[in-house]
């Protein structure tokens, strides 16, 4: 199992960066951060830096989305940063939540989505793509490499990582959910063609090391917020009891009174109150050394093959190097 850590990019980007490194020593294979252009500085700038600054980490968004940059745009950012650092960045890429909702705008739908994942990937490649019906290409790019990867919870969106990703990015750490879900995209996966297998598996979930589970609880409790943000979405779409996602992903957010994005994705937001216990256990990872392996080896049962720590609480240098220490040293068994 690989291992990433997940930021926002707030500033100082030395301390981004630094904690990237401090991921790298720890054996985590990947870096990650949020992309919200309003919300955090650019990361694009920042991946520039832990690249020069790290040997081996592969660097992303979790996530980005097709209506923030045009798709050129994006395809040349990330085919320029492999020009540069060889090959090791990574498209997290999603319909869009506080990047398109803070700047007034709505997520983009599926549709566009599918063709912005063909289309970023292609050039970024050095293939020809078609954007907004023209035909284009990158010409200086030189065996480019991009893998796509795509957030998703809902049926259609399951689907559609199935058909057309690299990866799958799962962004809550429930065994019950996980294996439901990993299942829809590797059935998709195989009723377009496709080896389901060759489809890697990325559980995104706060992790918290430490015997206070009370404390640990309140610094991951905004998590089940933002989850809930994607989870009223489908409510909206499919409906409560439709049978499309399943009771134990959308009962908890019958208390939800809507959402502040001025706290998104950071400990003690105010909009979260609603989460019980019980979801923050289930969608986190809490407790002992000992609690994390064991949780970590279901998931890694049901096919994960990375699990990305969500580092924004009080304890982020004492979780990097827990899992450096006792943790990613035992899922290499």
């Amino acid at each position: 199992m690989d291992f990433g850590l997940v930021l926002q990019t707030d500033p100082p980007a030395s301390r981004v960066i630094s904690l990237m490194k401090r991921a790298e020593r720890n054996g985590f294979t990947h870096g990650w951060t949020f992309d919200s252009a309003v919300l955090w500085q650019e990361p694009f700038v920042v991946y520039s830096q832990i690249l020069a600054n790290t040997t081996t980490l592969r660097v992303g968004p979790m996530v980005t989305n097709p209506g923030t940059r045009t798709w050129e745009v994006t395809a040349s950012t990330f085919a320029t940063l492999n020009d540069m650092y060889g090959n090791r960045t990574v498209c997290g890429i999603g319909r869009g939540d506080s990047a398109m909702r803070v700047a007034g705008r709505r997520p983009n739908t599926l549709a566009r989505l599918g063709e912005a994942i063909d289309a970023i990937r292609d050039l970024a490649e050095g293939r020809e793509a078609e954007v907004d019906g023209q035909r284009m290409r990158l010409p200086w790019v030189r065996d480019g490499r991009l893998p796509v990867w795509m957030a998703a919870y809902g049926p259609k969106a399951l689907a559609l990582t199935g058909r057309k990703a690299d990866g799958f990015i799962l962004q809550l750490a429930d065994p019950f959910l996980t294996e439901w879900m990993v299942k829809a995209v590797r059935n998709a996966a195989a009723e377009a063609g496709r080896d389901p297998d060759a489809i890697t598996v990325c559980v995104a979930a706060p992790a918290y090391v430490g015997d206070d589970l009370a404390h640990a609880r309140e610094q991951c409790r905004w998590f089940g917020g933002m989850v809930g943000n994607h989870v009223a979405d489908l409510v909206a779409r499919y409906g409560e009891h439709s049978g499309m996602v399943p009771e134990a992903l959308t009962e908890y957010i019958k208390g939800r009174e809507g959402y502040d994005y001025s706290h998104h994705g950071r400990a003690g937001n105010p909009s979260t109150d609603f989460v019980p216990d019980e979801i923050v256990d289930r969608f986190c990872l809490l407790g002992p050394p000992e609690a994390h392996i064991e949780k970590l080896r279901a998931l890694r049962d049901l096919g994960v093959d990375q699990f990305a720590v969500y580092d924004m609480h009080d304890a982020q240098e004492t979780t990097i190097d827990a899992y450096g220490a006792e943790i990613i040293p035992a899922l290499g068994d």
